[in-house]
């Protein structure tokens, strides 16, 4: 299986300024992340930024970078860019690694892009596992998703779904035949799509919840889903988050 892994970097991060840049026991995360990812299947790691000071940086760890325009509305906008300067072609398979995810591993890049290779009804695919902390159900910064019965995404919410309704107001669990799914931000597209999704009208329902692939979902194409039994790495989101993933990566 061959794919292309483009991880977007930018620098204007408001909870973590510099993000990509952070140090972690003398590389920075962006590095960590590209060095993760060639660990996978992947048959090159391309690093999409828009700052000098991440090519730089990338460039000294001998990471692959291509520059791309810092007026990007979206990732999706940058990775179309990224595929145009990589010429590939539209049936290439491209991995959407976020540049925050310095735990990433490697096995659930393959699985993301194994997915798509197998779900020709889909435009996309990406990856959930189980939830285990009712808190986690109910935090809004926590993305969940539900599936149909083939294992392609109904919808995503930062909502707690599915509700179920009886057991709303007692607080009993969720019956066994539901696991409510947390979202992971890994993505899979062939980059004919990926090319085509800056084209497609903004979605409402992602003005509202903030959330990129409901735009896909609203114009009727399809993501499948990759149920993980193992959890994700975490990935930085704050300074906090960051102190956590060095005592993680401490050698």
């Amino acid at each position: 299986m061959s794919f292309t892994v483009i991880i977007p970097a930018r620098l204007a991060s408001t909870r973590l300024p510099g993000k990509p840049l952070a140090d972690i026991h003398g590389l920075p995360m962006i590095v960590h992340v590209a060095r993760r990812a060639t660990l996978s299947q992947a048959s090159q790691v391309v690093v999409a930024t828009d700052a000098e000071e991440v090519r730089a940086a990338c460039e000294v760890h001998g990471v692959r970078t291509v520059m791309t325009r810092a007026d990007h509305a979206s990732g999706s906008d940058r990775l179309a860019e990224a595929c145009e300067q990589l010429g590939l072609d539209g049936e290439d398979l491209v991995v959407n690694v976020q540049g925050d995810e310095p735990l990433i591993a490697p096995e659930l890049i393959n699985a993301c892009a194994a997915m798509l290779r197998a779900r020709p009804d889909c435009v996309m695919s990406t990856v959930a596992h189980a939830l285990e902390h009712a808190a986690d159900f109910a935090n809004p910064n926590v993305v969940k998703v539900v599936l149909d019965a083939a294992g392609r995404a109904l919808y995503f919410s930062r909502a707690p779904i599915p509700w179920w309704r009886d057991g709303s107001v007692d607080g009993r669990p969720m019956p066994h035949a539901i696991t409510p799914l947390r979202h992971v931000g890994l993505y899979a597209y062939h980059a004919g799509f990926l090319r085509r999704f800056p084209t497609l009208e903004t979605s409402p329902l992602e003005q509202i919840e903030a959330l990129e692939q409901l735009r896909v979902l609203w114009h009727g194409e399809r993501i499948a889903v990759h149920v993980s039994a193992a959890l994700p790495g975490p990935g930085v989101d704050t300074p906090q988050d960051l102190d956590r993933v060095r005592a993680l990566l401490a050698p």
